[in-house]
């Protein structure tokens, strides 16, 4: 059952991400992050008093107030990295290393013991992981900056995953609560220096925008001009590169206020991905379930296929296999 709990986190966070990605292309990405928190804040007080608690301690709650400050801190910074367009940069190196972080600290601090098919399937899921997200080339300029976000995003996800699994069971999911309240304390200087960015309209949304490609005739002679409609992957602002691609003309709809409460509903799926985790690592080791739970970067490369239309590349493919085999050996471990 453990594995199955850290299974649908990883799908609440991968489908988080997949629509905080869509969400982010066009409001300012401390406003997706601040008012994110805002709404996990309010799903994860109802979840508290809903489900029971015998004892919450003093330690327990500092123990989600830390794992509250990991998640704000990983929440702004891959935000940030994605606003800068390099998702094939920060969620790769935000998810490996986090994932290996937590994974040295379960078996080094915590004592945790990995059977043998466990550990195979922990090896395995750090090159799936980075294959999956694509991450197969060199950071340069702004993609550079990104995987400097990437990699604080992955201290945050550590200190975020290691952190609520410290929390007694007796305490219920207040953990989780006394988290997001950290982490909307924690991006209260960002959302005060980007004040400007909540009056201001959300630009068009998509997903689905008009691409004009051009392309030239076999011979070189003649210059053909085709309008493609076509859906492109949600991550990046100059994600439409597809062969050809040329700039990318959203459709006018969309308000302000449902950017919000896009955004709000995007930090409640997120707080419920981290209370289907804590329930996982009470009833698995933490170094399993961090891994299982880490798999969410499969989640929106698969809806980019099925949604937007995308193609999977041959590195996707080898990630996404070596993905299901790391879950197999994960589970029978």
């Amino acid at each position: 059952m453990g594995a199955v709990l850290a299974l649908a986190s990883a799908v609440c966070h991968g489908v988080v991400d997949f629509a905080g990605g869509l969400l982010s292309r066009r409001v300012h990405f401390a406003v997706v992050t601040f008012v994110g928190q805002l709404g996990g804040l309010a799903l994860a007080l109802l979840a508290a008093l809903l489900v029971p608690a015998d004892a919450v301690s003093s330690a327990d709650l500092a123990w989600g107030a830390l794992s509250g400050v990991g998640s704000g801190i990983a929440m702004h910074f891959l935000n940030r990295g994605l606003s800068r367009g390099a998702m094939s940069v920060v969620v790769p190196v935000s998810a490996v290393t986090g994932v290996a972080l937590s994974v040295l600290c379960g078996v080094c601090l915590l004592g945790d013991r990995p059977t043998p098919l466990a550990w195979l399937g922990i090896v395995l899921t750090v090159p799936a992981l980075w294959l999956v997200a694509g991450g197969d080339g060199e950071p340069r300029g702004p993609e550079g900056r990104a995987s400097v976000d990437g990699l604080v995003a992955s201290l945050g996800v550590a200190v975020q995953y290691l952190g609520l699994a410290q929390a007694d069971p007796a305490s219920g999911v207040w953990a989780v609560a006394a988290g997001r309240v950290a982490a909307v304390l924690i991006l209260l200087p960002s959302a005060a220096r980007h004040a400007r960015h909540f009056r201001i309209p959300a630009r068009p949304p998509g997903p689905v925008f008009r691409i004009f490609v051009d392309q030239r005739a076999a011979d070189g002679a003649r210059l053909a001009r085709r309008r493609i409609a076509a859906r492109t992957w949600p991550y990046s602002r100059d994600s439409a590169t597809q062969p050809g691609g040329m700039p990318v003309v959203a459709s006018p709809r969309g308000s302000g206020r449902q950017a919000l409460a896009q955004a709000a509903l995007i930090g409640a799926g997120a707080a419920c991905g981290l209370i289907l985790y804590l329930w996982a690592t009470r009833q698995q080791m933490l170094a399993v379930a961090v891994v299982l739970a880490s798999l969410y970067p499969a989640i929106p490369t698969v809806l980019g296929f099925v949604l937007l239309g995308e193609r999977a590349t041959r590195t996707q493919s080898t990630g996404l296999f070596g993905a299901t085999a790391a879950i197999v050996l994960l589970t029978l471990g």
